[in-house]
């Protein structure tokens, strides 16, 4: 497995001070005896360790699939406009709730051409207008063949907290770790519109294993 696309533990570092947290919490509460709190306390702490963790995939040998870049369900497939570099396209949305893998992965490989950060709103990802309403941030890539691919991670109703680490000029590989949504939120790919879409409206996809689309 190439230790450059895997480099992170199984359990995500963006959750390690909260696991730290509600687990001093739950000790505090066990130690005082406080009966159905310590209940809440561990109930959480379990609930955050399977939200953070951050399992290793190797992406499909086929060298013409897109990867899902996050574990969920897709809630969209359309024909639009790519609204960072204006091109005709194809729109993949991925919704992931809450019981999801939240770690975000390149779903092509590529160099990283733009980054665009926009604030807003957060309504539930779920609904249409969260592509163009909610706090989001864009990455757009240029493949080696000149084709540019651009996934967009999207807040929701609960996600406050939107990290992205790759900057302009940093090549990603397939299946890259690149950011983190909290707690609950979607991505959407928007590809060339030759792409040939493998994903349906409805399907669960789990983020590198499944190929929503081949170019």
């Amino acid at each position: 497995m190439n230790a450059r696309v895997y480099p992170h533990p199984i359990i995500a570092r963006e959750g390690w001070p909260i696991l730290f947290g509600a687990f001093v919490v739950f000790l505090v509460c066990f130690y005082f005896d406080l009966g159905i709190v310590t209940f809440l306390a561990f109930a959480f702490f379990v609930f955050a360790l399977q939200f953070f963790r951050d399992p290793a995939r190797e992406a499909p040998e086929d060298p013409r699939a897109v990867v899902s870049p996050v574990d969920g369900r897709v809630c969209k497939v359309e024909k639009t406009v790519n609204p960072e570099t204006g091109e005709n396209c194809v729109k993949i949305s991925i919704f992931m709730n809450v019981f999801n893998v939240h770690s975000q992965k390149s779903p092509v490989e590529g160099v990283v051409e733009k980054v665009t950060y926009t604030p807003g709103l957060f309504v539930n990802a779920d609904l249409d207008k969260a592509s163009t309403e909610n706090e989001r941030n864009a990455v757009t890539v240029r493949m080696a063949d000149g084709r540019r691919v651009t996934f967009i991670q999207v807040a929701g109703l609960v996600a406050r907290r939107i990290i992205c680490y790759t900057v302009i000029g940093q090549k990603l590989e397939r299946g890259e770790r690149y950011g983190f949504i909290r707690f609950g939120s979607r991505v959407d790919v928007y590809l060339p519109p030759e792409a040939e879409v493998l994903a349906g409206i409805g399907d669960k996809v789990t983020g590198v294993l499944t190929p929503i689309a081949r170019l």
